[in-house]
């Protein structure tokens, strides 16, 4: 897999919603904090969203789709001068798929989704992007629109095999929206996922994700990069945000505690996959790394570490928590 491909493998859905609202007249709504992640599509209409911490509002047309992955409190208003009022005083507790009317719509509609990660890689993903990721261009969102629908669809006709279906949608929504933000050829950012729109970076990055346990040296990943070492190495740690081989230990790392947590397999089968000569000298990485030795991590739910320094239930909440 690519390195993208690998993180999100890590990740754990937890809990699917959907629902939207149609509103007609002035109107202006404010959404508190959120967890998880959240993506929406304008059916009709225009408006204006604003996110706590970003300077600038954006302006969402009929078909836009945009992405909120941070969790922080936001607006959407068709005016920016009115005030806000708190969504929970204008809907009230609806079932999960339905849609809420405002001043009795007509003028706008959005629908959105509303998925959350379990495990300890949700901070790796979601600390790299944006709070806002629009997607404007007509082939771009009409996949992340057709997923929405067909999310809602499934949501509101429960049918075998459902769950499953959500959760490939909910991925489907994700990655699509990090390669569309990734193929905007993101710069200024320190990270992982920054380094992967770079091409020199992103081959080493491959190299490691595709084989951890073979050998690497500075001057093997620079050979792939296509680089000298010392200006590989120097490029590494200003785009990534720490050392070529501190992220091949961290990376080993995650992949082990995914094992230690998910499989049956032994301390010195993980051990051996992942490079390591002895078990003994895996569990001291492990260790050092981690905070606790693979026996007590296996035992626990402790968080990964963040690449750059469970069981999955399909709950249904209310339809206030879908449009927060």
């Amino acid at each position: 897999m690519d390195p993208l491909s690998d993180v999100l493998s890590l990740l754990k859905p937890r809990s699917y919603m959907f629902g939207g609202f149609e509103a007609g007249g002035d109107w202006s709504i404010r959404f508190g904090q959120h967890e998880g992640i959240k993506c929406y599509a304008v059916v009709s209409g225009e408006s204006w969203l604003s996110v706590e911490g970003v300077p600038d509002a954006v302006r969402l047309k009929t078909g836009d789709c945009f992405v909120l992955p941070r969790g922080r409190p936001f607006r959407v208003t068709s005016d920016l001068a009115l005030a806000p009022v708190d969504y929970r005083t204008m809907f009230p507790t609806r079932p999960n798929g339905s849609i809420a009317k405002l001043n009795g719509g007509g003028d706008f509609s959005i629908v959105g989704g509303h998925f959350t990660l379990a495990g300890g890689h949700v901070d790796v993903l979601l600390a790299m992007l944006p709070p806002i990721v629009h997607i404007r261009r007509e082939e771009d969102r009409e996949s992340l629109r057709w997923c929405m629908e067909r999310m809602r669809q499934e949501l509101r006709e429960p049918q075998p095999g459902g769950f499953l279906i959500a959760q490939q949608l909910a991925y489907t929504m994700l990655v699509q929206a990090l390669r569309l933000h990734l193929a905007e050829g993101v710069t200024g950012g320190v990270g992982w996922l920054f380094a992967l729109a770079d091409r020199q970076m992103a081959a080493a990055i491959t190299a490691m994700h595709e084989d951890p346990a073979h050998r690497w040296t500075l001057a093997s990943l620079a050979e792939r990069a296509g680089m000298s070492r010392t200006t590989f190495t120097l490029k590494f740690k200003e785009t990534v945000g720490t050392s070529p081989m501190d992220y091949l230990t961290r990376w080993r790392m995650m992949v082990a505690g995914e094992r230690l947590t998910h499989s049956g397999d032994s301390i010195s089968v993980i051990a051996l996959s992942l490079g390591y000569e002895s078990e003994s000298a895996f569990s001291t990485a492990f260790k050092r790394m981690m905070g606790c030795s693979p026996r007590q991590y296996g035992r626990s739910v402790n968080p990964m570490p963040s690449l750059n320094d469970q069981s999955e239930t399909a709950s249904v909440d209310r339809l206030e928590d879908v449009a927060s």
